[in-house]
């Protein structure tokens, strides 16, 4: 009569804790998705409420149109690139 057993015999006792060991591995694709998707929604919206108030503001201080949709793409612009920076400082930051 032969024995087989398996090569970490212990392993079943523990198979419960896994997922609590490392929770950051158990995340669920989806999540992550839904969690970035969230983040840009949130980064155009602030952007793009940046722009108009620059905008408006512009067109107060007697700017002509142009001139205000100029004033409005550059702070959509810089409110854009700060988001990506921050975003690469804090990926940096977190590896």
């Amino acid at each position: 009569m032969f024995i087989f057993l398996a090569a970490n015999h212990g392993e079943h006792r523990f198979r419960d804790l896994r997922p609590r060991q490392h929770p950051i591995v158990y995340l669920e694709l989806a999540v992550l998705v839904a969690v970035a998707l969230l983040t840009i929604a949130l980064v155009s919206v602030i952007a793009l409420l940046a722009a108009a108030g620059a905008g408006k503001l512009a067109r107060m201080g007697g700017a002509t149109y142009p001139a205000a949709l100029t004033r409005a793409a550059a702070a959509f612009a810089a409110v854009i690139t700060l988001a990506a920076t921050m975003a690469g400082a804090l990926a940096t930051l977190l590896r």
